[in-house]
């Protein structure tokens, strides 16, 4: 700062106004000592500003889930990637941590509050019974809830939310469409909010439309337990003619499987994918599935968090429903004539 000072010609308390953004100098002066300070290389002490209540510069983000299945999870990676666009633009850094559950996450939350770690948080994988929000509150750390639907009871925490039931739905018809009537959901975590929204979502479209054979199985999202799962339920007396998969990882492992078992895909068995990526071009067929921007849905996340961080209101956005990207994994039944599409 006295470098700063000497170069721009003003005192070390006008440079440390005009870094902080406090009133007390012109905005000429502010100006010049922000370009002097570029030209210097000067970049604000994350430690000391933590010492004088200025903040950490720091956004956190917990990930309580398996390890060994975050490796492959293509949403967590773009989501993240999306968010640290965001952060970037203000020069700020993202602390991650893996947690075993969301106990373990409440007590990082904990820690970094304590030490001054971070500004605010990121919360992911609303849960039933989640002990989170009531934390949070307690704290006054400022956070967004990504995927989890409104809450009147945390007026204080925005939400960025999908909407899950829209996109169980748009399957449903797609699949009834082509004469599906054994549907079999391969669910992720089972406490999870949109794993509890998409098992509703199907039970409640399998019975709008009188169908008696339609079932959801959790799963912890892994490529293992993806292909048991299908194992399993193409191994029964009468096998699902269409499986929905709440992951791309799942749903390549459930061909592969599907072709160990000499099931034709679609012939015998259709698939659709919850999440679309990569990896569903590299399998044959080429996996029908559910696209969204998750890039845009972890910038839209980090905005929101900008925008509570600036001191602006806690807010709800609702990214677009996810649409059906339909592909050589869906095809109408062998055994039934194609139905017309049910009445919204």
């Amino acid at each position: 700062m006295q470098d700063i000072a000497q170069r721009a010609g003003v005192s070390q308390s006008a440079v440390s106004f005009a870094l902080n953004g406090r009133p007390g100098v012109s905005e000429v002066t502010r100006d010049r000592v922000r370009r002097v300070a570029e030209e210097l290389g000067w970049r604000p002490s994350t430690a000391a500003r933590a010492l004088s209540g200025e903040g950490a510069a720091t956004v956190g983000l917990v990930l309580a889930r398996p390890a060994d299945t975050l490796g492959v999870d293509s949403f967590f990676l773009q989501l993240v990637s999306g968010i640290q666009e965001v952060l970037a633009e203000r020069h700020l850094g993202l602390l991650f941590q893996i947690g075993r559950d969301v106990h373990d996450e409440c007590a990082v939350y904990r820690r970094w509050w304590a030490e001054n770690r971070v500004d605010g948080v990121l919360v992911v994988d609303p849960c039933t019974d989640d002990p989170r929000p009531d934390l949070l509150d307690e704290l006054g750390l400022p956070a967004v809830v990504i995927g989890g639907a409104p809450d009147e009871r945390h007026p204080g925490l925005s939400t960025v939310w999908a909407d899950d039931a829209g996109a169980m739905a748009s399957v449903v018809d797609e699949l009834y469409a082509l004469g599906h009537r054994r549907i079999v959901h391969i669910a992720g975590l089972p406490d999870l909010a949109h794993t509890q929204r998409r098992i509703r979502t199907l039970r409640a479209e399998a019975e709008r439309r009188g169908l008696t054979e339609v079932q959801s199985v959790p799963t912890d999202y892994s490529d293992a337990e993806g292909a048991a799962v299908t194992r399993r339920v193409l191994g029964g007396t009468t096998p699902p003619t269409a499986l929905i998969y709440d992951n791309d990882v799942m749903a390549v492992a459930g061909v592969v499987t599907a072709a160990e078992l000499g099931f034709a895909v679609p012939s015998d068995v259709s698939m659709v994918s919850w999440e679309d990526s990569a990896l569903c071009r590299m399998v044959k067929p080429w996996l029908s599935a559910l696209s969204r921007d998750s890039v845009e849905f972890g910038r839209t996340a980090a905005r929101e968090l900008m925008a509570l961080l600036d001191g602006g209101p806690a807010g709800t956005v609702r990214v677009p429903v996810p649409a059906l990207i339909v592909r050589g994994s869906t095809g109408a039944t062998r055994e039934s004539v194609v139905a017309p599409r049910a009445p919204r």
